[in-house]
């Protein structure tokens, strides 16, 4: 397995463990009914989860090459993996089309 997939994976769990924790806390930085210093207080709990615990530091990987681009979210394999799976029949519904 690349480097990248297992730092992504790692990136994946973090992001399980602390999602609710980060939710309740963003939510609350952006009430502008609260008074400023419980947001205040809220924003500096947010800055101590850990970085990679954050959803836009996910990758969308492909899970059988580990591609980082033009992968399909649908079924997780880039577009160079999904073509010869579907050449070989491997996934059930897909041919490549020809006219």
């Amino acid at each position: 397995m690349s480097h990248h997939i297992i730092k992504d994976a790692k990136r994946r769990n973090l992001f399980a463990k602390h999602e609710k924790k980060r939710i309740v806390l963003l939510s609350i930085t952006h009430n502008q009914t609260l008074p400023s210093s419980v947001r205040f207080n809220a924003q500096l709990r947010l800055s101590t989860l850990p970085r990679n615990s954050a959803q836009n530091r996910i990758r969308n990987r492909c899970f059988i090459t580990g591609r980082p681009r033009s992968v399909y979210r649908q079924w997780a394999i880039s577009r160079i993996m999904l073509r010869q799976l579907m050449k070989t029949r491997d996934i059930i519904g897909l041919k490549k089309a020809s006219w």
